[in-house]
């Protein structure tokens, strides 16, 4: 058993959908977690083509739930963004960027692959002075509610099959093939050091 506990990140693009609803299932089960966005801005769905909504990471969520019952609290509702922000603003004040972050992780779930990329690209062009390592693996999870939540559970699987390990190297190519069997994804995954 590992001396200490995992610690995750897990970064979508806008800190709002898919990497909140990981975080909010895996700090349930007890992880030691944090959820980022790789985007210079959050975005949503436009209400009217001419009409981008965008905010700063700074924003709170609950500013943007009022922002967004004051436009078009049906529409919103509707489309679930005023129940995202709802769950999001209970977790915690506002979205923020892993750009930002330097604290240490054991590993970093991405949830696409763009944001995978972007990842890497960050986590290469820092200063090593640790040489800590950290698995960066990418779960593709489509941006809707009902697909953030079942890629959620393949990543909250994925870390309770990590946790208990001593050799994650040896352990992660395992779970992802087991993963992989069960769920038809395909993995990215690469190791960078801090």
């Amino acid at each position: 058993m590992p001396s200490s506990p995992l610690r995750v990140a897990v970064v979508c693009m806008s800190n709002m959908n898919r990497s909140m609803e990981a975080l909010s299932i895996l700090m349930k089960k007890g992880f030691s977690i944090r959820s980022f966005g790789m985007g210079s801005l959050v975005r949503f769905p436009r209400l009217a083509p001419k009409e981008p909504v965008a905010y700063d990471f700074s924003t709170s969520y609950k500013m943007m739930h009022k922002d967004f019952s004051c436009k078009d609290r049906k529409y919103y509702k509707g489309n679930g963004v005023l129940h995202i922000l709802g769950r999001n603003e209970r977790i915690k004040p506002h979205p923020e960027r892993f750009q930002e972050c330097r604290d240490p992780f054991n590993v970093i779930f991405t949830c696409a692959e763009n944001v995978y990329d972007r990842v890497v690209a960050d986590m290469c062009a820092r200063d090593q002075e640790t040489c800590q390592p950290v698995h960066v693996i990418n779960v593709d999870i489509e941006d809707t509610l009902e697909l953030s939540t079942l890629g959620s559970l393949s990543i909250c699987e994925l870390c309770q099959g990590l946790q208990p390990v001593e050799d994650m190297e040896g352990s992660l190519a395992v779970l992802l093939q087991a993963e992989k069997e069960k769920t038809g994804s395909n993995f990215l995954h690469t190791v960078c050091f801090y």
